[in-house]
């Protein structure tokens, strides 16, 4: 029926008058890693307790390796799901978490004692089979939770915000082994989270969700470079907007009458037509802040500034412009003069780092 290893339909979820899930129709590759994204209440929970069996759709089907799923319960289809709370039974030592789902295969003991090491191993907590899940730190416990999930084969594996309950250096870390395994497994990992960069970071592509809606499906590098509306801008990432109208066509570029910062030329496809009222998208690493006038640059007044180590971050008032600039700029030499509150400054960007969004 399609090419895609896990096609979502046109699928739809309605809890009475509320539609959790709109009209979702996502095709996902064998073998890829692909996340749901979304703020909190935007259905992408929803969609993968749809795809584990957990709910079932009001309309539309779900399609696993050719198979219509939409009606199978959650222990005939061929997933396994990994929760943000782990489920780690804490009176049951690690081996015998690993090997739960495996008794109810009824295994021969050589061969289920030889997939749980070989899932120890995976997850490279050799020699811990013996220790009890109560006695596993956070980091140890998701890989419990990863390793009991993988070991009975499953095609998909689904992943509800698993790193979510770990402290920051401990989830980037996590986030960088899990990509890892999920290339050594080489099974197609469904992941839902909240946080943009841990999707930026582990993605092949990504579906961004808002009030039960895709808005947008892509690699990671496409959404943030080329979102396709205001709202997937606004959410990948930190991103300024400025109101315009298409004044021409030169030379494939299409030059912006934006207001009180002038005149803007923005490279691009299917440009909009002249006279075309559209937002003018720019992010923050892009824009050049120098204390020198220089031509075309804007000039502002720097309203806050904070050094972050590797990288300042400023906000600059603009006369005409109600919401001040964001400026991300990396802090290359150890040493330098320092833009403070208060200072004169000029912006400027290269005509790519302008984006062209429908205004909405």
């Amino acid at each position: 029926m399609t090419d895609a290893f896990i096609k979502i339909d046109h699928v739809s979820k309605r809890f009475g008058g509320f539609a959790a899930v709109d009209d979702a129709n996502i095709d996902i590759q064998r073998g890829e890693f692909f996340s749901l994204l979304g703020p909190s209440g935007c259905g992408k929970t929803t969609l993968l307790r749809m795809i584990a069996g957990f709910e079932y759709p009001t309309e539309g089907a779900i399609y696993i390796d050719g198979q219509d799923e939409s009606d199978v319960p959650p222990n005939k289809r061929p997933t396994n799901m990994v929760f943000q709370s782990y489920a780690i039974f804490p009176h049951l030592n690690v081996f015998d978490n690993i090997a739960y789902g495996l008794r109810r295969l009824r295994l021969p003991k050589r061969e289920m004692t030889a997939r749980v090491n070989e899932a120890l191993a995976m997850i490279k907590l050799e020699g811990y089979g013996k220790r009890r899940g109560d006695q596993l730190s956070g980091g140890q416990r998701q890989r419990v939770a990863l390793a009991r999930a993988l070991v009975n084969r499953p095609k998909v594996l689904l992943l509800d915000e698993p790193l979510g309950a770990l402290d920051k250096r401990l989830r980037e870390a996590m986030q960088i082994e899990l990509r890892q395994l999920q290339r050594n497994v080489g099974i197609t990992f469904v992941f839902v989270t909240h946080d943009q960069e841990e999707a930026l970071s582990m993605s092949d592509r990504i579906a961004v969700m808002s009030a039960g809606k895709i808005l947008q499906v892509a690699e990671p590098r496409t959404l943030y470079e080329a979102p396709n509306c205001r709202e997937v801008a606004d959410f990948i990432g930190t991103m300024n907007f400025f109101d315009a109208k298409v004044a021409s066509h030169e030379n494939g570029a299409a030059i912006l009458d934006a207001g009180p910062i002038g005149k803007v030329r923005a490279a691009g496809e299917n440009l909009p037509d002249v006279g075309t009222p559209v937002l003018v998208a720019v992010r923050p690493e892009k824009i050049t802040l120098s204390t020198t006038p220089r031509e075309g640059a804007i000039k502002g007044t720097v309203d806050a500034a904070a050094y972050l180590g590797e990288r300042s971050h400023f906000h600059v008032r603009v006369d005409g412009i109600a919401t001040p600039v964001a400026i991300a700029s990396q802090n290359v030499m150890r040493s330098g003069d320092a833009v403070s509150h208060g200072a004169t400054v000029f912006l400027s960007w290269p005509d790519d780092a302008a984006v062209i969004l429908p205004r909405e």
